[in-house]
C-alpha cells in the first residue's frame, strides 16, 4: 500500500496574520517545518511585518511545542525594503502580544548584537531573512553558525531571486555542495540546510523524505506537493474572501 504524506498545514492550518510577503508560497512547508522538528530554541532574523515568524509561531501554538521564539530585526527597514515607519513594529508588537505572549519575543536590535544573547549550538531552527547582498546573506551564515544545534535546520529565503543585487541565490549555489541540504524553487526559492550531527534517530517523516531519501523522483514530488499545498491555501483564503462579500452584499 503507497503511504500518502499528510502533514498538519493541510489538516488544520489557516494563517492568522496575512499580510504582502513573497514568503506566501512557503507558509505551508514553515508551519510544517516547526511541526517536524518541534524547536525548543526559533529564531529568525529578518521579520519585517512578521508573515514567517507568525506562521512558525502558530504552529508552535497549535501544535502545542513547549519551545522559545525569538524575532531579530531593527524594524527600520533597508536598501531592499526601503525604510518604514513606526507603524510596521506596532502592528507587528500587538499581533505578537495577543496571540504569543509567554513564548515568543521581539529583538530589537542589529542581528550581530543579538548573537551575545545565544548560546552555541543551541538553536534548532534559524531563518536567516535579513538583508539580501551576498555579503550580508554570507555575514549572517558565518556569525549564527555556530549557534545551530548540530542537526538543527537553516533556512534562506529568496535563494532563486535574481533581482537589483540580491545574491542569497549566489551564496546558496556555493554552500549547496558542501551541507546537506534541499531547494524549494518556487516563490523566490526557499534553501534548507541542515547542520551536522546530532540525532537523527528520532527524524520526523518531513526531514527524512527532504534529505534521507535522496532520489530525484521523492525531491520532484517534495517541490510539486509545496507549490500545490501554497495554492491551496491560497484558494481558501479567496473562497473565505468570496464567502464574506456574499454575506455583507445580502445583509
Amino acid at each position: 500500500m503507497t503511504h500518502v504524506y499528510m502533514p498538519p498545514s493541510i489538516r488544520h492550518f489557516e494563517p492568522l496574520h496575512m499580510v504582502f510577503s513573497t514568503w506566501v508560497d512557503h507558509l505551508p512547508f514553515g508551519y510544517d517545518l516547526v511541526a517536524a522538528i518541534r524547536p525548543k530554541l526559533l529564531v529568525e532574523l529578518g521579520t519585517h511585518k512578521g508573515l514567517s515568524y507568525f506562521t512558525f509561531c502558530q504552529s508552535m501554538k497549535e501544535n502545542e511545542i513547549d519551545g522559545l521564539c525569538y524575532a531579530v530585526d531593527t524594524f527600520e527597514g533597508d536598501e531592499h525594503t526601503d525604510k518604514y515607519d513606526e507603524a510596521v513594529f506596532t502592528a507587528v508588537n500587538n499581533h505578537n502580544r495577543q496571540n504569543y505572549h509567554g513564548f515568543s519575543y521581539l529583538m530589537r536590535m542589529f542581528f550581530n548584537d543579538a548573537l551575545r544573547h545565544f548560546d552555541e549550538d543551541s538553536i534548532e531552527l534559524l531563518h536567516i531573512d535579513g538583508f539580501h547582498t551576498y555579503e550580508a546573506v554570507s555575514e549572517d551564515f558565518a556569525s549564527w553558525y555556530p549557534k545551530v544545534k548540530p542537526g538543527g535546520i537553516i533556512l534562506f529565503h529568496d535563494v532563486q531571486a535574481r533581482l537589483q543585487d540580491f545574491g542569497a541565490w549566489k551564496f546558496w549555489e556555493e554552500i549547496r555542495g558542501q551541507h546537506e541540504t534541499f531547494t524549494f524553487n518556487h516563490g523566490f526559492g526557499l534553501g534548507v540546510l541542515r547542520k551536522a550531527g546530532g540525532d537523527r534517530s528520532q527524524d520526523s517523516e518531513l526531514l527524512k523524505l527532504l534529505f534521507d531519501d535522496r532520489s530525484d523522483n521523492t525531491a520532484a514530488k517534495m517541490r510539486a506537493f509545496y507549490v500545490h499545498a501554497s495554492k491551496h491555501l491560497e484558494n481558501m483564503r479567496k473562497l473565505k474572501r468570496l464567502n464574506t462579500a456574499v454575506v455583507a452584499k445580502q445583509d
